[in-house]
């Protein structure tokens, strides 16, 4: 299984809005004769890519797979069926398919005469395709809030520049991050302030992330960078914006809340747009309003030992009154990248469904 999950990892970036998921076959006496990764949307999936590569091999064997095989026809066939054809014997299979459309698939293999059982390595599977694990569960993209500050928190000195907190390798880091995602979202001021790109580069085979402002009043040029056709774009802006200046197909309009545009509206529009993990790289103030509406499952922190003394934090404003209601993290890992510390951390369980009025 842990083979499996290692395959499933080499179409970080390709896959959405189908999962990523691996398999390896293995013949009647143990040993491994298929294996198989999904690439993309529209192309086989992993058990496919294993029954073929195994070819006659399979039957009588075991299949293991990251997760549940699907049920249903969609762009390819239903996995339980080719797993049956192939003569394959029993199935281990790590994490159950969340997707109601695909759920079930363990049921149907039973109900065939396959040993069929879920929850070998799960947590291990889980933690390799999180983001659309999250995104099916909650019905909204998984939010990755990527920042770069010095040991003291600052994003900036207090004259506003940036550039450059974060060491080479740590911004090559990052590259790798946008290529992993189907969105890259920051906000208006940060577009005005350092007119990013926002596009992936330096990532051989990269599939170039949708680019999002949010710009609530339509305040971005309209020679901007990220107008440019590296990548596609959309600008996030209020009902009543005036967008005259922007591309037509570019502007998306999103009804409006308290203190700017409705934030779970807008992750709502992406994901009917098929993105499922979305990297926020906008400033404290828009890292601030996502954590309060609590809509950020990963935090990726750049750590530079600097310091600044003055200058914006990391994070604005985000509904955080008392140390009770501190937004705690659990570390899942731990990088030295050149001269920088990257953290890798999630919200606590209980912390994950925070809003502002809890």
């Amino acid at each position: 299984m842990r083979r499996a999950i290692s395959l499933a990892s080499r179409a970080l970036g390709h896959t959405s809005p189908n999962p990523l998921v691996g398999c390896v076959v293995l013949g009647p006496d143990g040993t491994v004769v298929g294996e198989g990764f999904h690439t993309r949307a529209g192309a086989p999936h992993a058990e496919v890519e294993a029954l073929r590569a195994a070819g006659s091999a399979a039957r009588g064997g075991t299949a293991l797979v990251t997760l549940e095989p699907c049920s249903h026809v969609g762009r390819t066939g239903p996995c339980t069926q080719a797993l049956i054809d192939a003569g394959i014997r029993r199935v281990r299979y790590a994490v159950a398919d969340p997707n109601p459309v695909a759920a079930g698939g363990g049921a149907v293999l039973r109900a065939a005469g396959i040993d069929a059982e879920g929850g070998l390595l799960a947590a291990e599977a889980e933690a390799g395709n999180r983001a659309w694990l999250t995104a099916v569960r909650l019905g909204r993209p998984h939010v990755t809030w990527k920042y770069a500050a010095t040991l003291d928190g600052r994003s900036a000195a207090a004259d506003g520049s940036a550039r450059w907190i974060s060491s080479v390798e740590s911004r090559a880091d990052t590259h790798l991050l946008r290529a992993s995602v189907d969105a890259v979202l920051a906000g208006s001021g940060t577009q005005l302030a350092d007119d990013p790109h926002l596009a992936a580069r330096d990532v051989p085979g990269a599939r170039q992330p949708l680019r999002v402002i949010v710009d609530t009043h339509a305040r971005t040029r309209a020679d901007a960078r990220v107008l440019d056709d590296a990548a596609p774009t959309l600008i996030a802006v209020g009902p009543d914006a005036v967008a005259a200046h922007l591309p037509e197909a570019a502007v998306l309009r999103i009804p409006l809340a308290d203190t700017g545009l409705d934030l779970p509206a807008l992750l709502n529009e992406l994901y009917a747009r098929d993105v499922r993990a979305v990297l926020l790289e906008g400033g404290p103030t828009l890292a601030g309003a996502f954590a309060a509406a609590g809509l950020i499952d990963t935090v990726v922190g750049y750590l530079a030992p600097a310091l600044l003394g003055a200058g914006p934090p990391a994070l604005g404003p985000a509904g955080i009154g008392t140390i009770a209601e501190m937004l705690r993290l659990d570390v899942d890992d731990v990088t030295r990248l050149g001269t920088d510390i990257r953290i890798t951390a999630r919200p606590r369980p209980h912390s994950a469904g925070r809003t502002k009025e809890s």
